[in-house]
């Protein structure tokens, strides 16, 4: 996996630690079992240097399909997007990911990567 790949899926999780903190009802169950959740800012501080080093073109299609879509990158396992669960052509599922460029799935068009 490239280095943006990386990014991407790094700042997909920090994202979803940043979404699931700020729900008022799992934030509350959180703390009734211990567990304070005072990183919210220092979560997205780590965002914010992480999207500046990721490729423009890319965030920007990561933020837009992140409103659709929780998860935007998502492992490719066999020839099936485990995004939708379709399964891939079988010219994108032999192809990999170069250094520069990022698959997209060609059903929901979630960004892949390969184990």
């Amino acid at each position: 996996m490239n280095e943006q790949l990386q990014m991407l899926v790094a700042l997909q999780d920090l994202d979803l630690m940043i979404r699931e903190a700020k729900d008022p009802e799992r934030a509350n169950r959180e703390e009734e079992l211990g567990f304070p959740l005072d990183g919210v800012v220092k979560l997205e501080r780590t965002r914010e240097r992480l999207a500046k080093q990721l490729d423009e073109r890319l965030l920007q299609m990561y933020e837009r399909m992140s409103r659709r879509y929780a998860r935007v990158v998502v492992p490719v396992e066999g020839s099936v997007c485990l995004g939708c669960f379709m399964g891939l052509p079988t010219a994108a599922s032999h192809r990999r990911t170069s250094g520069t460029t990022v698959d997209n799935c060609e059903n929901c068009g979630r960004i892949l990567y390969r184990l």
